[in-house]
């Protein structure tokens, strides 16, 4: 789908438990949420290490829980609408709405990425960056760590040739207007890559 024009200009993938992120939403933006797992991942991961339940199951349950994070911005954010696909994403913004999008049966469809630890929500943000055609992913990512390991081990093979990826952690969260604003000018001359966190 790269290549064709898209509604979509920035995916906004909100890391679990950074529900105070949801404040940077306007009307206009061409945005949609893709959401961390958060505390339902962490399950998971618990479960995967006491029952052994193998990377298979533990992928999909993980996306699974990003379903559950989704419905929880979703509630949470002002005209915010619960999306499954590329349609409602489209119809969503149409509307002047935000979607969320709930990525558990698109990816369960495609299964486009390895089913293992090294796959985050933020490689999967950055193959649906990909998938809408997306120009810029921006990632909300806890205060702690440091930048270069902000980001999962797969990330970098995920995301699509020329699409813009930025990070903005969550102890400064005044610079996500800035990381969220499209610049038409700036994508004419053919923007610029961040590899490190604003």
């Amino acid at each position: 789908m790269r290549g064709t024009p898209s509604a979509v200009h920035t995916v906004l993938k909100i890391g679990g438990g950074l529900l105070e992120a949801v404040t940077a939403f306007r009307r206009g933006r061409r945005l949609v949420v893709v959401p961390g797992g958060g505390p339902f991942a962490e399950a998971v991961r618990e479960m995967f290490k006491r029952a052994k339940i193998g990377e298979d199951a533990a992928h999909w349950m993980a996306v699974l829980g990003m379903d559950q994070y989704a419905h929880a911005l979703a509630a949470r954010i002002p005209d915010a609408v619960l999306v499954d696909g590329a349609g409602g994403v489209a119809a969503a913004l149409q509307a002047g709405r935000l979607p969320v999008l709930a990525p558990y049966g698109w990816l369960r469809a495609a299964d486009p990425l390895p089913h293992s630890w090294d796959v985050t929500s933020d490689s999967i943000a950055a193959w649906f960056a990909g998938a809408l055609g997306a120009r810029r992913i921006v990632l909300i990512k806890p205060a702690d760590g440091e930048h270069k390991k902000l980001v999962d081990s797969h990330f970098l093979r995920a995301l699509p040739s020329g699409v813009e990826h930025l990070i903005v952690t969550a102890d400064d969260l005044g610079q996500l207007d800035v990381a969220l604003r499209e610049d038409p000018e700036r994508e004419r001359r053919g923007g610029r890559r961040a590899d490190q966190a604003l």
